[in-house]
């Protein structure tokens, strides 16, 4: 059955009070926001309506058990006004991972999608045209039913609201290699992208800040000593004329889509690229042997992120970045050029996006 989703458009656009010149991350919310509700076994009510506030029940099971996951896209725009999305199918099938892990309903690619390409559709001028800027896309799902007890819900609310954003990571960031709180272990939740993870994170970021870090380098739960990801991306070390990544064939890493076109980018510009199960002391001893030309990360809100210090115990690592890291340089470049349409998408990655005609 063809998809049919009903609209409720704002008469009046608050795109004229946006200044697209300053738009902090994760402040500014777009005109509309897409709403489909999950019961008696099916999603159902697709709709497209103005941006707001909306009812939960006190005992609504997402705030009492956590039944609650996300997705992160951009929207970007090309040089002759075609929104465009990346790899968008992807998300789809990293959504229903942790939802499956979850034990929530799975949301249909053609629910997911169209929702997505509508919603950028009628709010396409709120894409910043600005390399490195971009429509921020937030799909997430959470458990409503209304019922205190541990057992999955029966009732789920599907949503997705965009916002304009500028870059997330503006500047080089530090990192603290945690050797107490972990982030995720093997048989747990690390593989999805749950409200859960990002809650439990919270404090040892806090502690990471107060020691003078951006955000913690994750090791493994048993030994503290793999390498896992980064709070907000995955990570990338420049060890000699490769480039070495944790792998995530283990269920404690995000299979992070941006890591996966990093990779793909990679090779086929002939550097190599190693996905193993990462000790922190080898990332120690190519510092120590002078081999450790850069450290970025890679993620949808990020891009890349250089890395400028790592902290592990007594051991303060100062690492090139930027333009002296000339391999996250050059995949962050190739990003926002394929994003802005300025080079050809050899990959067949992008969807353009037709715009809604107005009356």
């Amino acid at each position: 059955m063809a998809l049919q989703i009903k609209k409720d458009l704002v008469t009046t656009s608050r795109l004229p009070e946006t200044d697209f010149d300053n738009i902090p991350f994760g402040r500014t919310f777009s005109d509309h926001m897409f709403v489909a509700d999950y019961k008696d076994g099916k999603w159902q009510d697709a709709r497209i309506v103005p941006f707001g506030h909306f009812q939960i029940h006190p005992a609504a099971m997402a705030l009492h058990y956590g039944q609650a996951i996300f997705e992160g896209m951009k929207a970007s725009i090309s040089k002759d006004g075609t929104p465009m999305l990346m790899r968008p199918e992807m998300h789809v099938t990293r959504f229903n991972a942790s939802a499956t892990r979850l034990m929530m309903p799975e949301v249909p690619g053609e629910l997911f999608l169209g929702a997505i390409r509508e919603l950028v559709s009628i709010d396409a001028d709120w894409i910043p045209p600005a390399k490195g800027s971009a429509l921020y896309l937030r799909p997430y799902m959470f458990a409503t039913d209304e019922f205190i007890g541990v057992k999955p819900s029966q009732t789920y609310k599907f949503i997705v609201f965009t916002g304009p954003v500028g870059p997330y990571y503006p500047k080089p960031v530090s990192l603290y290699a945690d050797t107490h709180y972990i982030r995720a272990a093997e048989g747990g939740t690390g593989f999805a992208k749950c409200a859960g993870n990002y809650a439990g994170s919270l404090l040892p970021a806090k502690l990471a800040m107060d020691k003078g870090y951006d955000q913690v380098l994750w090791l493994d739960a048993k030994e503290h000593k793999y390498v896992q990801e980064v709070g907000t991306m995955n990570i990338f070390f420049h060890i000699g004329d490769k480039l070495v990544t944790p792998t995530i064939e283990q269920d404690t890493i995000l299979k992070g889509i941006t890591r996966d076109s990093a990779i793909k980018f990679y090779r086929s510009e002939g550097i190599e690229v190693e996905e193993k199960k990462l000790n922190i002391d080898e990332v120690v001893e190519a510092y120590d042997a002078g081999k450790l030309n850069g450290v970025f990360g890679t993620g949808t809100a990020a891009v890349v992120a250089h890395v400028h210090q790592i902290a592990y115990g007594d051991k303060i690592m100062n690492v090139p970045h930027g333009e002296a890291d000339g391999y996250g340089q050059k995949f962050k470049t190739f990003i926002e050029e394929l994003r802005a349409g300025d080079i050809e998408d050899k990959f067949d990655w992008i969807e353009k996006i037709k715009v809604r005609e107005t009356a």
